[in-house]
C-alpha cells in the first residue's frame, strides 16, 4: 500500500479532526508513531502497518467505512438536499468523513437499514441487479394479501404494464403483513408491485441487505460501524 502523510492519516481516520487540527496535535507532541513522538505533519507512514496514537489512544486504520443506519421516516437518502434532512446529517461526528454516501435509496417515508460507505466498488455491487444482492423488507398493507400473490412475485411480475421485475420472494406473516425480498431496486418497487395487485403499502421497513440484518438495538436515527463479519458478508456477494 502507498505511504501516507501523517496529517492526512489522522484527519482521514478521525472525522472530527481537520488537517489543520492534526498539524496542531503534532506540534503539541500528542501524536506517536510506533511508540515514538512525531511532530512532522509530512511524515510518511504505512497506514496498514504503523501504529498511530493520539493522546495515547491508538487509531484503527480503515481504508473504507461501512455504516449501518436505521433511517427514520421523513429523511432522504442523499448526501445533500435543500429541503429535507438527509441520512448524512444523522451521523454522529465520529462517523463522518469526506466521501461517504448512501449505497442505494430508501423512500423518504420508508424506514430501516441504509448502508453508508465510501467504497464505490462495493456500492456499485450492492446497486447492480446483476449481483442479485437480496434486500429484505417488512411490509404492512391496507388490505389482506391474497394467497395467489406470492406466486405472482416469484414469477417476476410486470408493473405499470411495461416494466418487468426480477423474481421476488413474499412471505405472508398475517393477513396484512409480510416479508418481501428483492434482488434489484426499481423506483418505489414494492409499492408499485402491491399497487399492481390492487393493494397499498402503508408501512415499509428494510430489515436486511445481503446477509446483514438491521441491528435491533439501533433506534431510528442511530448508526454504527459494521463489524468485520458483516463487512465480509457484504463483500462476498
Amino acid at each position: 500500500m502507498p505511504l501516507m502523510r501523517l496529517d492526512k492519516f489522522i484527519s482521514g481516520q478521525m472525522p472530527s479532526v481537520s488537517r489543520n487540527d492534526a498539524k496542531e496535535l503534532l506540534k503539541q507532541g500528542l501524536v506517536t508513531v510506533d511508540g515514538v513522538v512525531e511532530k512532522h505533519y509530512d511524515f510518511k507512514l504505512d497506514p496498514e502497518k504503523s501504529v498511530v496514537a493520539v493522546s495515547g489512544n491508538v487509531i484503527t486504520y480503515r481504508e473504507y467505512l461501512y455504516i449501518m443506519l436505521n433511517k427514520p421516516s421523513g429523511v432522504v437518502c442523499a448526501v445533500k438536499d435543500k429541503i429535507s434532512q438527509t441520512v448524512m446529517e444523522l451521523l454522529p461526528p465520529e462517523l463522518r468523513r469526506p466521501g461517504l454516501f448512501p449505497a442505494g435509496r430508501l423512500d423518504k417515508d420508508s424506514v430501516g437499514f441504509v448502508l453508508l460507505t465510501d467504497d464505490g466498488e462495493l456500492a456499485h455491487k450492492m446497486l447492480s441487479p446483476v449481483s442479485h444482492v437480496p434486500k429484505k423488507y417488512f411490509v404492512r398493507l391496507a388490505k389482506p394479501v391474497p394467497e395467489s400473490v406470492p406466486e405472482l412475485f416469484r414469477s417476476g411480475m410486470t408493473i405499470d404494464g411495461k416494466e418487468k421485475c426480477l423474481p421476488a420472494e413474499l412471505e405472508i406473516l398475517s393477513p396484512r403483513e409480510c416479508f418481501v425480498t428483492l434482488h434489484e431496486g426499481k423506483y418505489h418497487q414494492i409499492k408499485r408491485m402491491f399497487q399492481a395487485t390492487g393493494n397499498m403499502v402503508i408501512y415499509l421497513k428494510r430489515i436486511a441487505i445481503g446477509g446483514v440484518t438491521l441491528d435491533d438495538k439501533l433506534s431510528e436515527g442511530e448508526a454504527r460501524l459494521l463489524e468485520e463479519n458483516e463487512i465480509k458478508s457484504l463483500i462476498s456477494y
